[in-house]
């Protein structure tokens, strides 16, 4: 009798852990998560486990992965789009699971809404000249490109880079040809009478 204790205790303490072990089984569980009515991805879905509410999300194309349990919930969930469980199969013969999980655009109806004209012909006369409507697109864009605005934006704007390297480039290509003598005066040079004549409408001299 005694014996056949020993026996029973044994196979159930086995079952136990053996269960124990099924339940522990670690999956990885990835997969991508698209629209039940374009198949599009989901980007920036919800994926966590509810036995510890711990998750990540989709990236910009829908693909998850997560680690899970064999039995663990997986719940999917992304604003405009009803929410949608996945419970990781027991019998999976590798420690890898892939889906592809569709999600439902979740509906929001909301309230009648009434739009009332104005009470007179006269109101929304008034109203409508009241009205700050801005330019068109075509008008914004030929204001902008115009010749004088263009052109004292790039004397705001300065020298670009690559502008500032082709200067110093020239300042060292300079004192290369000319190291060891004596600089010639810049007195026939056009570019630097230019660069005299708007300093001094500038008032650079002044401001020294």
């Amino acid at each position: 009798m005694r014996n056949l204790l020993l026996l029973v205790a044994l196979a159930t303490s086995l079952s136990v852990l053996g269960q124990q072990d099924s339940l522990q089984k670690v999956v990885q569980f990835s997969g991508v998560v698209v629209t039940g009515d374009s198949l599009n991805p989901v980007p920036f879905t919800t994926v966590y486990r509810e036995r510890d509410q711990r998750g990540t999300i989709t990236d910009s194309y829908g693909f998850f992965s997560i680690p899970t349990f064999v039995g663990d919930t997986i719940r999917f969930s992304c604003i405009g789009y009803m929410k949608s469980d996945y419970v990781i199969p027991d019998s999976l013969p590798d420690d890898r699971y892939n889906i592809v999980q569709i999600l439902g655009r979740d509906t929001i109806q909301v309230s009648t809404t009434f739009v009332y004209p104005y009470p007179t012909k006269e109101r929304f006369r008034q109203e409508f000249l009241a009205l700050d409507l801005a330019q068109s697109k075509d008008e914004l864009a030929e204001k902008n490109l115009e010749a004088a605005l263009l052109y004292e934006r790039m004397q705001e704007s300065g020298m670009s880079a690559s502008e500032n390297y082709r200067y110093a480039v020239q300042q060292q290509s300079r004192q290369i040809s000319y190291a060891g003598q004596m600089p010639t005066i810049s007195l026939l040079n056009p570019i630097a009478w230019a660069q005299f004549i708007q300093a001094w409408k500038n008032g650079s001299f002044k401001k020294q």
